[in-house]
């Protein structure tokens, strides 16, 4: 009768916590939570019916605005319906910073991913999603209206669409997305991070016509600098007026955004 020898304890595989924490929540799967954070909150479900619905009615406006015989093409189209995606959709990639904080949630949050560098990038990549997500929408809309207004006011639509404008109406859409999530980081309160992205760009553009302060304005101000992006007219020294609109409201707010939320105390209430 043969028995099996014991088996020494040392050669059981016993599973390992830091090796499972270690390899860490997917990236991918990080990406898809805060989307849905987003998306399945009251807030983030009205601001994307405002953004839609700002879309819908610009566009009649376009259609149906003008001398009868002026022909809107798709281009301008487009620049009308990205005004609502610049003002309002950036706003949700406040709030997919700032709800940790304001609704208390990102004790949870951090207990499953205590790395927060990780969380912060899967929040800036899904804001940059949903800005992808608004300049699809902004352009099916662009191309109903063209097809609209040449059915209900005659002559020629022009249907051409420079690569360089829609590539500029998409970097400039994610560029603002970022300054956006960089606002949630750096103030980490709703009211607070909102009243900031829409105040303070809109002032600095108001001291910026004064003649004291214009040639200034010419590099710091993004109104100005990412015009020429959106038109597909960028050149000479645009890009580095662009560059350093983008270190004053885009790279210092989100390196110490970033700083603050890996750093910040976290509190279940």
């Amino acid at each position: 009768m043969s028995t099996a020898a014991p088996t020494k304890e040392k050669d059981i595989p016993m599973p390992s916590r830091l090796t499972d924490a270690g390899a860490g929540i997917p990236v991918s799967r990080l990406v898809s939570l805060e989307l849905r954070k987003l998306t399945d909150t009251r807030a983030g479900r009205v601001l994307v019916l405002v953004v839609a619905a700002l879309v819908i009615a610009i566009g009649l406006i376009g259609v149906f605005s003008g001398k009868p015989s002026e022909d809107k093409d798709l281009t301008d189209f487009l620049s009308l319906a990205s005004l609502p995606l610049q003002m309002v959709l950036p706003l949700l990639g406040v709030l997919a910073v700032t709800s940790e904080w304001s609704q208390r949630t990102g004790l949870v949050t951090f207990t499953l991913e205590p790395r927060r560098s990780r969380v912060a990038y899967a929040k800036w990549s899904a804001a940059l999603v949903l800005g992808i997500a608004g300049v699809a929408l902004a352009l099916i809309s662009s191309v109903a209206f063209t097809a609209l207004a040449g059915a209900l006011r005659g002559g020629e639509q022009s249907w051409s669409l420079g690569w360089q404008v829609l590539l500029g109406v998409v970097v400039g859409q994610l560029l603002y997305m970022s300054i956006g999530v960089a606002f949630g980081m750096l103030i980490q309160n709703t009211p607070g991070a909102i009243v900031a992205f829409l105040i303070l760009p809109t002032l600095w553009s108001i001291l910026g016509s004064f003649s004291w302060s214009e040639s200034v304005a010419k590099w710091a101000d993004t109104n100005r600098t990412l015009s020429p992006l959106y038109d597909g007219s960028m050149q000479g020294d645009d890009w580095p007026k662009l560059f350093v609109s983008l270190l004053i409201w885009l790279a210092l707010p989100m390196s110490v955004g970033i700083w603050r939320m890996t750093h910040s105390e976290v509190k279940s209430a």
